[in-house]
C-alpha cells in the first residue's frame, strides 16, 4: 500500500468519495489505474512524497510544506 495525493475527486471501490488534495492509501493496481486516469500524478522527484501535476512539492505529512502534527515549523 502507498499513500498518494489526489489531483482530482475520486470515488473508491467502497463508494467513498475523496476530494482533490486528499491523501489516500491504495494498492499498486489501484495506483496504476489512478495514474492512467490522471487522478494522481507520477512522482517527479524520484523519492517519497511525489510531485503535483504542475511539478509542485508534496504538502502532506513529511513534505517540505507540511504544517500539521509533527511539523517543526513555528
Amino acid at each position: 500500500m502507498v499513500y498518494v495525493m489526489l489531483q482530482q475527486e475520486w470515488t473508491d471501490g467502497n463508494g467513498v468519495t475523496h476530494l482533490a488534495g486528499d491523501s489516500v492509501d491504495v494498492d499498486a493496481a489501484t495506483l496504476a489505474d489512478l495514474q492512467a486516469q490522471g487522478i494522481v500524478s507520477e512522482q517527479v522527484d524520484g523519492g517519497g512524497g511525489g510531485g503535483g501535476k504542475d511539478g509542485g512539492e508534496w504538502a502532506g505529512p513529511g513534505g517540505a510544506e507540511w504544517v500539521g502534527p509533527g511539523s517543526v515549523k513555528p
